[in-house]
């Protein structure tokens, strides 16, 4: 991690520069924010154009939860550099409502209702932050890193396991091509090339890529020109079940989110409050809300900008805005999005390996300073081994209850639990207590 940021979250770079460094947040977080939208249309069947409405709405919406989100409104958002977009947290209960006779409509009724749980949660995050001290906080800044590992590994094979060209030497070669651009440029660049190292391997890698024949540009030519998401677009019911579902899925996402608060604010050098936690999760209940009434799903903060702030030094929460001002432009033309799109993942690979390994590196960073004590470690290797479990073996639930799978589906909230419960059952040694004090 940075210890000297090159730009601070107050500061504004020139416009162009700005421009440039706000491509870079875009880059790390579109694939995941249309991912969603995506598996559900997939999944549940819909017709090409319903799909299509999921998507352009939730990259909208995106774009204005995360200039809200940096810039703030009121007691709204944490007014640091977060990007938001579609959870995957949500998935599971959206299915399960999607598949019932309610379809759209049930997830989209369910997930305004259960919004609340989170908006109403918002208030309490100054008590929840007094159960995050920094043995929690590294723990589970860790844990988030560590769980987007396998993302990034698939990315830098080039798809899923299976596939026919999974893990292809070409593949391989192009994404260790831009991540070693992207170190390059990071340890030994200067001004504007160490600042948007990540934007600039990409688009090298990206040349190169389409010099060699990889990229398709099917879905450029398919996409939209200009659409306006529609409110109501599906309408809304309210299935009690899917309520419930929902609601679960909301908690687990406070959990999450102030996680990857805690997380971003050691990587802006921010000391994060609970005023900052209430602001940052309030956004995220409230544009949740925002997105079922414009037919899209619920949202919460990216954890893969996190990386790309650690990674670059630059913390500007006015650059950040601006990325959502392109996600926004994206949403309202399909076509800018489809093109951000077609760029390879090995390519997103490269910058995200290397991105990702950062949040994991800051998480040991601010373990580092707590103190060496039987009980600290029993609380670090139970909380990481158990969030890894979940995350490079999620079938280990499939056998439990429909409750269970929907609290413990996610390797971060499994980790961050056990840190919190652990922290606070286990007794605390007397050299720690004093040092605490």
């Amino acid at each position: 991690m940075n210890n000297n940021l090159l730009y601070t979250v107050e500061d504004k770079p020139p416009f162009g520069l700005s421009l440039l460094l706000a491509a870079q947040h875009l880059l790390a977080a579109l694939g995941g924010i249309i991912a969603v939208p995506l598996v559900i249309g997939n999944v549940l069947k819909l017709p090409t154009a319903d799909t299509v409405t999921l998507v352009n709405a939730a990259l909208l919406i995106s774009g204005v939860v995360t200039i809200i989100q940096c810039k703030g409104l009121g007691p709204v958002g944490i007014r640091l550099p977060s990007v938001m977009g579609t959870s995957f947290t949500f998935v599971a209960a959206a299915l399960a409502i999607g598949f019932s006779e309610y379809g759209i409509s049930g997830i989209l009724g369910a997930s305004l209702v259960g919004s609340l749980v989170m908006i109403i949660g918002s208030f309490f995050m100054p008590y929840i932050r007094k159960l995050f001290p920094p043995i929690v906080t590294g723990t589970v800044v860790m844990m988030i890193g560590l769980s987007l590992i396998p993302v990034a590994v698939d990315w830098f094979a080039g798809g899923q396991r299976g596939d026919a060209n999974y893990a292809t030497p070409e593949n391989l070669m192009m994404a260790s091509f831009v991540l070693i651009i992207v170190v390059t440029l990071v340890q030994w660049g200067k001004g504007i090339f160490s600042a948007a190292a990540i934007v600039i391997g990409m688009m090298t890698g990206y040349v190169v890529c389409l010099a060699m024949g990889w990229v398709s540009f099917e879905g450029v030519h398919a996409a939209q020109v200009f659409a306006i998401p529609q409110p109501l677009h599906f309408g809304l019911s309210f299935p009690i079940s899917g309520i419930i579902g929902m609601s679960i899925a909301y908690l687990v996402t406070i959990v999450e989110s102030s996680g990857n608060f805690l997380a971003l604010g050691n990587a802006t050098q921010t000391e994060i409050t609970g005023k900052h936690l209430r602001g940052g999760v309030l956004a995220d209940g409230l544009g949740s809300a925002l997105a079922a009434i414009m037919s899209t799903t619920p949202f919460s903060s990216f954890s893969q900008n996190i990386g790309v702030i650690s990674l670059t030094g630059v913390a500007s929460r006015h650059v950040v805005a601006l990325t959502g001002v392109l996600l926004a432009l994206a949403g309202l033309f399909p076509v800018f999005g489809a093109l951000i799109v077609s760029i390879p993942l090995p390519v997103l690979g490269g910058a995200g390996l290397m991105m990702f390994a950062m949040i994991i590196a800051a998480g040991i960073q601010m373990l580092d300073k707590v103190a060496r004590s039987k009980r600290n470690g029993l609380i670090i290797a139970i909380s990481i081994g158990c969030g890894l479990a979940v995350t490079t073996r999620p079938e280990l639930l499939d056998k439990l209850p429909h409750f269970f799978k929907e609290v413990l589906g996610s390797g971060i909230t499994v980790g961050s639990l056990l840190a919190l419960i652990l922290n606070l059952v286990l007794p605390q040694d007397k050299a720690e207590s004093v040092e605490n004090d």
